[in-house]
């Protein structure tokens, strides 16, 4: 269950995401709507005390510089009474106050004011004059306004944030609860089961790729699992024939006493099925090897020619013991290993031998076709393969007519040579029709190893410098 675990931790991230995002957004929200309220609320302000202004001039203007008397004292005081927001004081111009009722309190808290001067005539003097008069707009209500609607989005955001965040994290347990039901159908699925596949049907879109690619993947596995199945019970089936041998005929040596030519036949026979034994493990290490990757390493750029001049020159005897010739056409440069390279020759020719009609020839043909390909290819004479065993031919083990397994042929060269291909990144094809059997390589060849020197293309001992 650790995967549910993990899908549980994801959905506890994403649901603190969540709760962080609607923080930011609200919170940019809520930062908008106080700067604009507040910013609404000043220009309020200012038209107000801008009111006041307009009204007490109009006031003044219409008094003809009137006395400041009694009567115009009151009036004033009526006036700022009906708004305890606003204050005035009028100053004289030599300095006296004619008219005060400022609150001490109101120079406590945040203000607004207006200087400006109305027509007045003092008190004791007859010449009409100006009075500094100061128009104050006492702001505690309204500051004390925005602080309650900051309050008030400071907890509108919390509580959007949790709420959001909640109803975000149950939105992702419902959201990923798909991936409980994929958690349990794994968990179900064991070796004895290989044949089982996800079940996509009910889950989301964006599911259906990792659905796709991890049935994919049990059918390769499948398909492994049958191959190393099919590849034991084959060398177990290999190797149980040269054992029985050993054993069967050892049992009859010890029954009686021995004369020393019949032991010595004895261990000559069991020297035979030792080293078809030593054979078929020696085999099976090299494609176990080639498997990971072991030894995939160009040595330099050989003449392919030249290769299989000298495999073909090493297996003259083997062709005229079975009446065939042997005959290389054409050349092509190639980066690779020459070892690994004569090896898989040697088992294309071992191949076409065995099967070549007696009195033929078995061509070897090298070709570049294509501008970064070479391509080797061994033909012969003689009995098709039928169709139904080329897609199978290079299968470890595989043999197309089980009457030709001999000691020396145990059915793992073709794959050998198939994974020296793959060693080289290249391929291996098949052909077989009309009474003529093709087996081939396919090499990528670099642009630049058909500029390569050719000084030793004779040879194939050493490599071109590339």
């Amino acid at each position: 269950m650790k995967l549910a675990s993990r899908a549980s931790h994801l959905g506890q991230r994403l649901s603190g995401w969540l709760a962080w995002l609607s923080l930011l957004g609200l919170g940019t929200v809520s930062v908008i709507v106080y700067g604009l309220f507040d910013a609404n609320l000043s220009a309020r302000q200012q038209q107000l005390l801008e009111r006041k202004q307009q009204v007490l001039l109009h006031w003044f203007a219409d008094a003809s510089s009137a006395p400041v008397n009694t009567t115009l004292t009151h009036m004033l005081t009526d006036f700022m009474a009906a708004d305890a927001s606003y204050t005035m004081r009028l100053t004289a111009a030599d300095g006296r106050t004619l008219f005060d009722n400022t609150l001490p309190q109101a120079q406590a808290g945040r203000v607004l004011q207006r200087v400006f001067e109305l027509p007045i005539t003092p008190p004791g003097s007859s010449t009409a004059s100006h009075a500094k008069a100061t128009l104050v707009m006492d702001l505690r209500s309204d500051d004390a306004l925005l602080r309650t609607l900051a309050w008030i989005l400071a907890a509108s955001m919390l509580a959007g944030a949790v709420i959001l965040s909640l109803l975000g994290g149950l939105l992702v347990r419902l959201s990923l609860r798909p991936m409980q039901s994929l958690v349990e159908q794994i968990n179900d699925l064991s070796a004895k089961q290989l044949e089982r596949r996800l079940d996509g049907q009910g889950l989301p879109q964006e599911l259906m790729p990792l659905v796709t690619q991890f049935n994919a993947l049990l059918d390769r596995l499948s398909e492994a699992y049958r191959q190393l199945e099919s590849f034991n019970a084959e060398v177990a089936h290999e190797m149980n024939t040269p054992l029985a041998t050993l054993i069967s005929s050892t049992e009859v040596v010890l029954r009686q006493p021995r004369s020393a030519h019949t032991l010595e036949e004895t261990l000559g026979l069991h020297l035979e099925e030792l080293r078809q034994l030593a054979s078929i493990v020696k085999d099976m290490l090299f494609l176990s090897r080639a498997d990971q990757g072991i030894g995939t390493r160009a040595t330099g750029i050989y003449s392919l020619a030249a290769i299989a001049q000298e495999v073909a020159s090493f297996y003259d005897a083997v062709a005229l013991e079975a009446d065939v010739t042997l005959q290389v056409h054409g050349d092509a440069l190639a980066p690779c290993d020459a070892a690994l390279m004569r090896r898989a020759i040697f088992n294309l020719l071992s191949n076409a031998t065995r099967y070549a009609q007696a009195g033929t020839c078995i061509s070897i043909h090298i070709a570049a076709p294509a501008q970064e390909q070479a391509v080797i290819s061994v033909t012969n004479r003689g009995p098709e393969i039928a169709p139904e065993h080329l897609a199978h031919i290079f299968e470890r083990f595989y043999r197309a007519d089980n009457s030709a397994a001999t000691p020396q042929n145990h059915g793992l060269g073709l794959a050998i040579v198939q994974a020296i291909a793959k060693l080289h990144g290249g391929s291996v094809f098949v052909q077989s029709a009309q009474g003529q059997t093709c087996f081939g390589i396919i090499l990528p060849c670099p642009a630049q190893a058909h500029q390569a020197p050719t000084g030793n293309r004779n040879t194939g001992q050493e490599p071109v410098p590339a």
